[in-house]
Order: structure tokens, then sequence, then C-alpha cells
């Protein structure tokens, strides 16, 4: 294998040595412009590294995809199915060993951070901060057998932080794929890398996700998820080309921030309030309750749980089932039918699992608004709901391409300029760019 440094590094995608590879992760439009953008990001990130750490050996780059929920809203952590594909933002590193027992991280915007190797443990000062994930993403390598050794790294991102599309699982997967290419030999694979990240968020940074979103980011391309075996998740390819469905795929910037302190609070609720469902039964998750016990059980449910958690027991039975049919629709070539889909799953969202806007601050109802406003402008045509997580964030929407000037415009009237982004499903999660 050969091994370069940054010097050589810099040279070869220059010289358009990694044309290729930039070309399938950021230039899917299939424009010079475009695969022009990624050369110069790539440059410009190597170039980072070498001025902030100048490092004299081997030197990677480095790619962790944003990734964008398609179906199955909070149903991952019940075990359920999901629907799911990483997109073209991503959080882009180079990076380099340093020979020092230290992880060093310096992300464009954000202050320098340093993570020592010599205690892994879990740091109550550390939740809710990056600090937490690098050092939970790292605890768990050498969990696994793994000799850490540290890395000097900089980072840039154009995956919209606390906007749903996964900025957290973007950064543990970036982390995991620098660990796993200098210290394990890259022998993890990208659901290993996955388990890695969200043992991450939940032990460390305090998060009780899923699994959905590291998966959407590791595996790559549009992926059906079934969770219901957590150690070993059947993965298969959804077998669609959105580009040919005459549709596009926008994230809607709502102007609010779901990576919220107190909104880790309202994720975890679901998650909790889900299980107090299954633990009537004497289960631990949803998916391990047959629905027709549940819907026998109502009204002592009712009173034991809250109607509150009987609704998003009732959205979870519900938007399992759909996700699974949004697969096989696409995997049929019925894009209409997966419209109708998508928009049941946003109501149900709304109505049932209740997380468009959050209880601890209920002025803020950006999601509401922007599904109102852009249910207005599809006019009865295309698909709408709310994205990720929710509470805050971000509303996707498949919007037929007669429709997206439109669109676009109107969103960007309601909410500023920028922030009607248009997406493209990539064909690889993360990895390793350049080498």
């Amino acid at each position: 294998m050969l091994v370069r440094t940054c010097d050589a590094l810099l040279k070869a995608l220059r010289g358009g040595e990694y044309d290729q590879a930039l070309a399938a992760l950021y230039a899917l439009d299939g424009s010079q412009a475009s695969l022009d953008r990624a050369r110069d990001r790539a440059g410009r990130t190597v170039q980072s590294l070498m001025d902030g750490f100048a490092p004299a050996g081997e030197a990677a780059l480095f790619s962790g995809p944003g990734r964008t929920e398609i179906g199955g809203n909070h149903t991952d952590h019940q075990r359920g199915h999901v629907l799911c594909g990483s997109v073209d933002m991503d959080m882009l590193s180079c990076a380099a060993p340093n020979g020092k027992n230290v992880i060093r991280i310096r992300s464009e915007g954000y202050p320098d951070l340093e993570v020592g190797l010599d205690d892994l443990s879990v740091r109550p000062s550390d939740v809710n901060t990056s600090a937490a994930l690098v050092r939970g993403v790292a605890a768990r390598v050498r969990e696994l057998g793994y000799e850490l050794s540290g890395f000097d790294a900089c980072v840039t991102s154009t995956v919209l932080s606390g906007s749903g599309l996964s900025s957290s699982a973007a950064y543990e997967v970036l982390v995991g794929n620098i660990l796993n290419h200098f210290c394990c030999s890259d022998k993890l694979d990208p659901i290993a890398i996955a388990k890695i990240g969200q043992y991450a968020e939940n032990v460390h940074f305090g998060k009780l996700s899923g699994l959905m979103d590291q998966m959407g980011s590791s595996v790559g391309g549009a992926v059906a998820i079934d969770f219901g075996d957590p150690k070993d998740p059947v993965v298969r390819p959804a077998g669609y080309d959105f580009s040919r469905s005459g549709h596009a795929l926008c994230i809607v910037d709502t102007g609010s921030d779901h990576s919220a302190k107190h909104l880790t609070e309202d994720y975890s609720d679901i998650t909790r309030e889900m299980g107090k469902v299954a633990a009537h039964f004497g289960k631990t998750v949803l998916r391990e309750v047959p629905e027709a016990d549940f819907r026998s059980a109502l009204p002592a449910l009712r009173k034991e749980c809250g109607d509150r958690a009987v609704l998003r027991a009732l959205h979870f039975y519900d938007d399992d089932r759909r996700a699974a049919e949004e697969a096989q629709a696409l995997e049929e070539g019925d894009f209409d039918r997966f419209l109708g889909l998508v928009n049941s799953s946003g109501i149900s969202s709304a109505l049932h699992l209740q997380n468009t806007w959050s209880i601890a601050d209920p002025r803020q109802q950006a999601i509401p608004v922007v599904l109102a406003i852009g249910r207005e402008l599809l006019e009865g045509t295309g698909a709408i709901r709310v994205h990720g997580g929710g509470f805050a964030g971000t509303v996707q929407a498949f919007v037929p391409n007669e429709k997206l000037e439109s669109f676009k415009a109107g969103m960007e009237k309601l909410l500023g300029e920028g922030k009607c982004h248009v997406l493209h499903i990539r064909p690889k999660g993360g990895c390793v760019v350049a080498e």
C-alpha cells in the first residue's frame, strides 16, 4: 500500500489522481463545477493539517457523511425497521499519526479539541460535547482489543449542525474511520463502526439514540435496515435510483437548532416512554411486544404509562410497518406509493410521536410552520415530513422537479436565503477518501 505524506497527498489531489473518488462522493450531479469544488475543499483540508500540525509522515483524507432518514421515525431504538441513506454533505478530515498518546482535532469554526488516551472513562463533564464522542469512540475501539495511538486531524464540515442530518453520527463515523485506518489496519467494517458510534453517543455523550443515524452515515447509499437483532442487523440496499424519480430531495433548515442541550431530554423521553409501554409486558423494547397485545391493553396502558406514551407506541407500530412498505415500494419502482407512505409517516410523527416541537419551549414551533407552508407550496404533490430526531432542526421534502424552483423560493422567502438544500444520496458511507 502506498503511504503518502501531506505534500504528496496534496500534489496527487491537485493533479486529479483522486478525481474519481471525489466525484463519487460529491459531484453526483455530474458537473465539472461540483468536482472542482470538491477537489479544492479536499486540498484546503490537507493544507490545514500541514499549517496546523506540520506532520512529517503518513497522512490520509477521511469522510463521515451526514445521513437522511427516509422512513422509520424513532423506530430504530425499538429494534424496528428503518430506511435511510448517506448524503453528499459530510465531515471531511485530513489526519496523521502524531506518535503521542493524545488525539488532537482542529475543527473549522470550533475550539481545538484534545483527548488523552490514558484515561477514556466516562466523564460527566463531557456530556453533550465533542470530547465525549471522541473519548467514547476511542474507548470502544480499545475495548474491542485494538492498541490505540494518537493522531492529529483538521476537520471541515458541510453537515448542518443541529439539522437532523446527524452531525454527531457523521463525527463519530469520521473518528471511527480514522482510528480504524491508523490503529486497526482497516479491519472494522461499516456496521462495526456504526455500533462504536452508537456506544459513544449513548454511554459518553449521554443521548439514548438508536443505531439508525450511525448506520445511515457509515454504510452508504440508500439502505433498508431491520434492527430485530441489534447485534446483527439485517442491512440491504433499497435498490432504487432517486435521480430517476422526477423528484428532488430537499432538506429545509428551519433555523431552529436541534442540538440544543435541553432537547436531549426530549429525545430520551421518547425512548423511555416507549420502553415503559414495553415494560408493561415484561419486555425491553416494543419490537418484542405483539401489536395485538398492545392494542388489547390500551385502557391499562393509558393509566399506567400515560396517553403520550401510548400514542408514541402507536406511532412505532405504524411507522415500523411503513418503513418496510416504503422500501418495498422503492424496490418495485412505485414512487407514488412511496410518497404516500412518506406523507403518512409525517402525519404520524406530528400527531402521535409528537416530535415537531418541544414542550420546554412552546414558542418555538419552526417545524410545524415549515410543514404548513411547504404543503401549500407542493399543492398536493410530492411529500413532506419532519426529518430525523425532530423537536427542532430540519424538514424533508420530495419535490417534483417542475416545482423545485418555486418550492425553494417559497421556503427561502420564509426562512432566509440558503435554507433549502437540494441533496443527493451518495453511494458510499464513511470511508478513506485518499491515502
